[in-house]
């Protein structure tokens, strides 16, 4: 995060010193972009933490379940849909939950359809790409999710 934050730090002096006024004319344009959807951000963050105060990794563990079948895989891939947790927190998470006896295959679908699927982050997504794509876009990574969990059968 740091060298992120330092290459961009570099980025935008080169940019300055390059052309002040465009520079300054992009960051005020990134900044009334970010102060846009700011409100929904917001929004997003106290529904998910809300959610995750209500369903902690113990009742999510439960609502997993054990199993490998259909029901397993579609309560796992919705519960990964509607939730919004960070890679680098949903990682570790999926590692509590196989100890705890959830199969791969269950962590598959669930971590795939946390990644690709965004219920939460839906009316954000069709802001900018319009509800048709965003609906057929989540629908098939959801799909695509199910696809993966089953193929890990043959994998693991």
């Amino acid at each position: 995060m740091k060298t992120l934050m330092v290459l961009t730090i570099l980025g935008i002096g080169l940019s300055f010193f390059k052309d002040r006024e465009k520079t300054l004319q992009g960051i005020r344009k990134g900044l009334k972009m970010f102060a846009g959807i700011l409100p929904a951000l917001i929004y997003i963050l106290i529904l998910v933490s809300v959610l995750l105060w209500i369903f902690p990794k113990e009742t999510i563990s439960s609502f997993l379940g054990y199993g490998s079948g259909w029901i397993s895989f579609f309560v796992a891939g919705i519960i990964g849909a509607i939730s919004l947790i960070p890679g680098f927190v949903a990682y570790p998470l999926a590692n509590v939950l196989l100890k705890s006896g959830v199969s791969y295959q269950i962590l598959a679908v669930f971590i795939t359809t946390l990644m690709m699927v965004g219920v939460l982050t839906l009316p954000i997504e069709a802001k900018y790409f319009g509800w048709r794509s965003s609906i057929i876009r989540n629908v098939l990574s959801f799909i695509a999710a199910i696809i993966i969990g089953f193929l890990m059968r043959f994998f693991l």
